[in-house]
């Protein structure tokens, strides 16, 4: 088994409930998707109450998309990112279905 590279870190911070959980009681979450390729990466982490309640099918480019939005709506209120958000995924699905 692979090793964590927070060894000997027994407190993990959950990134959905705030919740400090102990390391083996939580699990590692990667926000690109790609938990196997782990060189050079710092995991984050969910506690397994939040794990169990998240989706766990493929994100493709949301993670990307986040991003950009986030870039666009410069921390402005939650109304604002969503329309954001809302008209950025619309740009992408219309460029994908081309």
């Amino acid at each position: 088994m692979w090793r964590s590279s927070k060894r000997g870190q027994s407190q993990v911070t959950c990134i959905a409930c705030g919740d400090a959980v102990s390391r083996s009681d939580a699990r590692e979450y990667d926000k690109f998707g790609d938990r196997w390729d782990r060189q050079g990466k710092e995991f984050e982490y969910l506690c397994k109450p939040c794990d169990r309640d998240r989706c766990h099918q493929p994100r493709g480019d949301l993670e990307a998309l986040l991003e950009d939005v986030e870039s666009h709506s410069d921390g402005t209120d939650r109304a604002t990112f969503l329309a954001t958000y809302l008209e950025l995924a619309e740009r992408h699905d219309s460029v994908e279905e081309r």
